[in-house]
């Protein structure tokens, strides 16, 4: 007895660019790719245009090959697009060599790493995804009338607290009372001479 085929479903194409062996830290990389994630291309070039980091113009040089690749390729429109993955894997080390005090040496390692993106046009909708704070902390459903009206007045009946003026407090150790209190004056001493 054979099995029913299932639907095949229809999936977005997706379009990928990733840069090889860049010289950037991975860690300095994540902390920009981070930022354009889930953002449209518009919106994206634009973060990445005001990032000041140096690894922001590699990822923008990764972000506009991507969306060539989207253009030629696939026939899609560049501004349509949004950043659905974007990463930043660990490549090789450059290990290098600096002398130090009393003839000793210390290692300088040189991260290098691959950045990845991959592009997905919105939704068939026109309508863009959510991103992830949107999706992390939904929309507070708004309270009724009544319920907003009755808390407004205890908000009010509440004392204001005031401060007590510094010079009324008392110093609570002897040590700060002496600190309080003027220290006189330093004379020089006279000196000795033969005659007295």
């Amino acid at each position: 007895m054979a099995r029913p085929r299932t639907e095949t479903v229809e999936e977005r194409p997706e379009v990928r660019a990733s840069a090889q062996y860049l010289r950037v830290t991975p860690r300095k990389a994540r902390l920009v790719v981070e930022h354009i994630r889930g953002r449209s291309v518009p919106e994206a070039r634009t973060v990445l245009a005001f990032t000041p980091r140096a690894a922001a113009r590699e990822v923008e040089k990764v972000l506009a090959s991507a969306v060539a690749n989207a253009e030629a390729n696939h026939g899609l429109l560049g501004d349509e697009l949004i950043v659905s993955a974007a990463y930043v894997d660990e490549g090789p080390t450059i290990k290098r060599w600096r002398a130090r005090a009393r003839g000793r040496v210390s290692r300088i390692k040189k991260r290098t790493c691959h950045v990845t993106l991959r592009l997905t046009p919105a939704e068939t909708d026109g309508t863009a995804r959510r991103t992830r704070r949107a999706q992390a902390a939904p929309a507070p459903a708004e309270a009724p009338a009544e319920t907003a009206a009755v808390e407004e007045p205890k908000a009010a009946e509440k004392p204001k607290r005031t401060r007590k003026p510094a010079a009324a407090k008392k110093p609570a150790t002897p040590k700060a009372e002496a600190a309080e209190k003027p220290k006189p004056k330093r004379t020089t001493r006279k000196k000795k001479t033969e005659d007295s």
